[in-house]
C-alpha cells in the first residue's frame, strides 16, 4: 500500500512542479514591459537639423533592440514647443517620444504662454551626450581671448554686439548669464537662426555669438570667424587650445545635449528598458561621430538622475529670463 501511495505521489509532484514553473514564467513575463507596435520619435525641429540626422540614426537601432518599428516625425514650430506639447500631451504606453536640445527648455522658460508643463507633463528617458558651446568672434575684432572680449564690453558697455539665433533661446539666455557672470553689458542682435547671424559674424557686422561647434566650423575653417573659448566648466580634448569663457567669467558654464522624453505616465519599466537601450546606443560609432561634430560625449545617466538637471535648468532659465525681462511672444 505504501508503496503504491508513493508511485501515485510521483505525477502530482510532476504536476505541481510545472504548475510552479508556469507560474514563475508568467511572472517574469508580467515583468516585462510591454513594446508597442510602433514607437514615433518626435523631433521639434525641421527635417535636416542637428536632432533630426540624430534621431534618424537612433531610429534603425532602437528598432532592431525592441524587435518593432519606429519611425521619426518632424513637428517644427512654436521654438519647440509643438512638437514637446504633442509628446507631453500624447499616450502614455512608450509608443511617442521626444528627442531635442535645451531648446525646449529655454522655450518653456521664456514663453508667456506655455501649452504643457515641462516637469509634470514630461518624463526624463536618457541623454545621449552633452558638449560645450563655443564662443566665436570675428576675425574682424582684435578680440583673441575670453579676457580681451570682457575687457572690451567694460571699456564700452553696449557697444559689443552679440548675435543669437532668436530671443528666448539658449544662445541668447546663455549669453546673458555670461554677461552677468562677467559684470559686461553687451548689445543683443537677434537673427532668425544661427546660420543667418553667423554670416554677419563672419562679415563683421556682429562681433561674438555663442553656438554650437557645427554652426561655426566652416566659417572657422574659412577664417572669417576666430572660437576663443568654450563653455563648458573644464577644458574640452574636443577643442584642444581653447580655454573656458568660465577663466575670465567664473562661474560660467553652458551645456549643449541631447536627451529623449516620454509623456509622464509611461511605466516605469519601459522607461527604465528606453534608458538602457539609449545609454547603449549613444557609444555607438555611429552616433559618437555625429556627437563628435559639436564636440560633444555620450553620458550615461538614469532616469532618476536626470530628471532633477532638466528642473534645476529650467529653474535657472526661467529665473534668469524674469530678471532680464526676456519674454518670447
Amino acid at each position: 500500500m505504501l508503496k503504491s501511495q508513493h508511485f501515485m505521489m510521483k505525477p502530482f509532484r510532476t504536476f505541481f512542479s510545472w504548475f510552479a514553473l508556469l507560474g514563475l514564467v508568467s511572472a517574469a513575463s508580467a515583468q516585462q514591459p510591454a513594446v508597442p507596435a510602433l514607437i514615433k520619435i518626435v523631433v521639434p525641429f525641421g527635417a535636416g537639423a542637428s536632432t533630426d540626422i540624430m534621431a534618424r540614426a537612433v531610429a534603425p537601432q532602437l528598432a532592431a533592440r525592441l524587435g518593432t518599428s519606429v519611425i521619426v516625425e518632424n513637428r517644427a514650430g512654436g521654438s519647440s514647443l509643438i512638437g514637446a506639447d504633442a509628446v507631453a500631451k500624447g499616450p502614455r504606453d512608450g509608443s511617442m517620444l521626444l528627442l531635442t536640445t535645451p531648446s525646449t527648455v529655454t522655450a518653456a522658460a521664456t514663453v508667456r504662454t506655455v501649452p504643457f508643463d515641462l516637469n509634470n507633463d514630461l518624463v526624463p528617458v536618457a541623454l545621449l551626450n552633452e558638449g560645450p558651446m563655443v564662443v566665436a568672434v570675428s576675425t574682424k575684432t582684435d578680440i583673441k581671448s575670453p579676457a580681451d572680449l570682457v575687457a572690451a564690453a567694460r571699456a564700452k558697455p553696449d557697444t559689443v554686439t552679440y548675435g543669437t539665433s532668436g530671443v528666448g533661446t539658449l544662445a541668447h539666455l546663455a549669453t546673458e548669464a555670461l554677461s552677468d557672470a562677467a559684470k559686461i553689458r553687451m548689445n543683443h542682435i537677434p537673427y532668425k537662426g544661427a546660420a543667418f547671424g553667423v554670416v554677419d559674424l563672419a562679415a563683421g557686422t556682429i562681433d561674438m555669438m555663442l553656438a554650437s561647434n557645427a554652426t561655426f566650423a566652416p566659417h572657422i575653417k574659412a577664417g572669417r570667424v576666430r572660437p576663443i573659448a568654450i563653455t563648458s566648466r573644464e577644458a574640452s580634448p574636443s577643442f584642444p587650445g581653447l580655454p573656458t569663457m568660465a577663466s575670465s567669467a567664473p562661474g560660467f558654464t553652458v551645456d549643449i545635449w541631447a536627451a529623449v522624453f516620454a509623456p509622464t505616465g509611461t511605466p516605469a519599466p519601459f522607461v527604465q528598458r528606453l534608458n538602457r537601450e539609449f545609454n547603449e546606443i549613444a557609444k555607438s560609432k555611429e552616433l559618437r561621430e555625429l556627437a563628435l561634430a559639436d564636440g560633444a560625449i555620450p553620458v550615461t545617466l538614469t532616469p532618476q538622475d536626470l530628471a532633477p538637471r532638466i528642473r534645476e535648468s529650467f529653474t535657472a532659465w526661467k529665473k534668469l529670463a524674469a530678471a532680464k525681462h526676456i519674454v518670447l511672444e
